[in-house]
Parts: C-alpha cells; structure tokens; sequence
C-alpha cells in the first residue's frame, strides 16, 4: 500500500497538482523533494513509496533529466501515468498588484517561460527572465520576498498557496498544453488507486539499445512491433553517454504487458542482438 508520495516541490508545483489530483486520498502524505533526482533517490531508499516526476511537455518535450536519471541512476519502475492540462498565470505579491505592468523580472522555471514566449515578448519585452527549479518555488520565493518587483509564472494551486494576486490569467502561448507525469515504484506492480471517472489507457514502456556493428538495426527494431500490429506511441533516442553516436530508444507501446506478442517481440529483438529493458507496463490517466 502507497502511503508516501514524493513529488517535484515544493508545493504547488504542476507535478503537486498532479499528485493532488490522482492521490485523491487524504491518508496519503504528500512529500514535496527539491529536485527530480531526490526524489527518485528517497524511493530507492525506502524514504517514500512512490514518487511523481514529470517525464514529457506537449510543447517542451521530454523531460530528459527524469529519463536519463531512470535509465542511469536509479532503475526504477513506472506503474502509473496521470496527463494533467498546464495553464499558465502571471502573479505577483499583493502588494504590486496595481503596478504589476511595472515588473522588471519574470522569474519561474525555464520551460513555464518558453512556454510563454508570445505573452512576454508582447507585454515585456525588456524585462529579464530567471529561472527557477520550478514553479512553485518561484512563487514561494515571491512570498517571501514581497519587496522585490517581480512577476511570477506558476499555477492557481500557487496563488493560492503563496497567497499571491493572479494579475494575467492564461498567457501560455498554446491552448493545448499538457504534462505527463510518471509514477514510479521499486517494483513493477504497486497498488494504485482506482482514479474514479476516467477510463486508463494501458501503456508498456522499453528501453533498447542496437547492437553496434549491424546495419539497419532501428528498421529490423520497428518491424518487429509492426508485423505484430503492435502501435508505438512514442519513440525516442537518448545517448548512452558512453561516446558519440551511442544512443538507446525509449519506445511507447499501446498496450499491457501481455503473455505472447510483446514477450515475442522482445524475444526477436534479443535475437538480433538488442538490449531489451522493461521500464514499466501500467495504465495512464489524461485529466482533461
């Protein structure tokens, strides 16, 4: 049973409202970690149960912190994804909130300021940008700092929290702005709760790496699901750090761990001399 859950803080983070939001039980502790890598770190320790971390940003991309520290530090399972919506609010201290347009720093993480860049290129086009480990530091940082002039990029989760004023509500450049966060584990299966009201999609994450010395590796990778009829949802190369042109592939399968056509698959890219690593097979959620 999951009673510790470790998340991206501190609170009121995307990855907070996201935890808030699947782990909807209030027997469940929330511990907030200042980074993704202590995070994941205190659940191979046994500190915590589980921990959620971003992974993927429909407009930023992949959260390559979350999937290099997976696969090189702590090898942990993902047994749960939960999609959250991002919208994005400027918010300042109370205190400026009749002079806000009058900021002379932004301050939230770097991709909540990427992913505002009309807003801010339009609005304040002079004003410095620093970032943050997140956003919900940055809006702790604010609420605590009140004399300072700063405009602050995070969640209504944080305006509330920090007891900032929202003075511009969604300035994120797109509409359709999601985050994907990973439930990870120890082990391959945990006890999740049943999230009532949305229908899981069943997911089966590998990580491979092609053999050095043969040609037409990735196209004999991707045959072997594609005879199968298997649907990969995602494919994504990561380097190996182990020398230029060494990369290993993430790939998203559409479907569970079954007993015949993944394990066959698996099977023929060992053949052909792959390394084949079971990341996790689980159910995802999408909070729209």
């Amino acid at each position: 049973m999951i009673q510790k859950v470790g998340y991206l803080g501190p609170k009121a983070t995307f990855t907070h409202l996201a935890v808030k939001k699947f782990f909807q039980d209030n027997q469940v502790e929330q511990i907030p970690f200042s980074t993704i890598p202590s995070c994941m770190d205190a659940v191979a320790n046994g500190d915590i149960d589980a921990a959620v971390v971003p992974t993927e940003n429909a407009l930023e991309g992949s959260v390559n912190l979350t999937i290099d520290y997976l696969v090189h530090d702590q090898p942990l399972y993902i047994v749960g994804e939960v999609i959250a919506p991002i919208k994005q609010h400027l918010m300042v201290h109370p205190s400026k909130a009749l002079c806000w347009e009058k900021i002379d720093r932004i301050y939230s993480h770097s991709h909540a300021i990427a992913q505002c860049h009309k807003f801010l290129h339009h609005s304040f086009p002079h004003v410095v940008h620093e970032y943050a480990t997140s956003t919900g530091a940055a809006a702790k940082y604010i609420s605590e700092h009140p004399e300072e002039n700063i405009g602050v990029i995070a969640n209504e989760l944080a305006a509330k929290e920090y007891k900032l004023k929202i003075v511009k509500e969604n300035i994120h450049d797109y509409d359709y702005n999601h985050t994907r966060f990973a439930i990870l584990y120890p082990e391959k299966e945990a006890d999740l709760p049943p999230l009532d009201g949305f229908t899981p999609r069943e997911k089966t994450t590998l990580m491979i790496t092609l053999p050095s010395d043969q040609s037409g590796a990735l196209h004999q990778v991707l045959s072997a699901f594609t005879w199968r009829k298997l649907n990969l949802s995602k494919i994504e190369s990561r380097p190996m750090k182990t020398g230029l042109g060494n990369y290993f592939f993430i790939i998203d399968i559409e479907m569970s761990m079954d007993e015949i056509l993944i394990p066959g698959a698996i099977a023929e890219l060992e053949a052909l001399g792959c390394g084949v690593k079971l990341l996790g097979t689980y159910c995802a959620y999408d909070l729209k």
